[in-house]
């Protein structure tokens, strides 16, 4: 059990660590960057979202670092359901995906912190720490979109009135997508991915999967 609580020091403290994500590759390659750190330790590790769900009920963790794609629930649903059970556990959302497309929601769900798999693994020993004492971790590009998101709250963009699944779907589409694909990824029926379409094309103003892909596209999101 930890000792000392976020944000304390402890001469012997050590930070434990459980990685989520699908790919055993990539929990490697993590566990590689963090063998060399005298503070950290890999503790555990998830497959899958339910797999995640379960360890962090049985089991003692001061920092998770999430996958926000994985099989069993995505990473903004995961997250939802970790910060109803663990509130104060901090969690580091890692991504292929640009931070334009999901950080924002990420920290928004109750993420402490957003990183791109593309980081030096300076930057991930750097997150893990900000994070597990109770900060916030942001890039210098994302943390100049909060502020501007901010200043433009009042005139927001339209797909900032999508829900998170919503969002999900829109980009799914927008990257080419059938309705077949994006229900098998989510686990999801057609007719409830159609429903999603619907809504999302309700919202957005639009009529076609063209002015989806156009709109993403003009704004950046993909």
């Amino acid at each position: 059990m930890r000792q000392t609580s976020p944000g304390e020091t402890g001469e012997n403290q050590v930070i434990r660590i459980l990685i989520a994500d699908d790919h055993a590759i990539v929990r490697a390659g993590l566990k590689q960057i963090l063998e060399g750190i005298p503070d950290m330790i890999l503790a555990d590790e998830a497959a899958n979202g339910h797999e995640l769900l379960e360890k962090v009920r049985r089991n003692h963790y001061d920092v998770i670092v999430l996958d926000i794609t994985m099989p069993g629930g995505g990473g903004i649903e995961v997250l939802n359901r970790l910060k109803e059970e663990q509130p104060k556990l901090p969690v580091l959302a890692l991504s292929i995906h640009p931070e334009d497309q999901y950080g924002k929601r990420m920290l928004k769900a109750g993420a402490s912190g957003y990183l791109s798999k593309e980081s030096a693994p300076a930057e991930l020993v750097t997150a893990i720490r900000k994070v597990y004492s109770g900060g916030l971790y942001v890039s210098p590009h994302l943390a100049e979109k909060l502020a501007a998101d901010l200043a433009a709250r009042a005139t927001g963009p339209l797909h900032e009135e999508l829900s998170d699944r919503e969002y999900q779907v829109m980009i799914m589409i927008g990257n080419g997508a059938t309705i077949t694909d994006i229900a098998a990824e989510l686990n999801l029926s057609a007719k409830t991915v159609s429903t999603y379409r619907s809504r999302i094309l309700e919202k957005m103003k639009m009529r076609s999967n063209a002015e989806l892909t156009r709109y993403i596209v003009t704004n950046q999101l993909a």
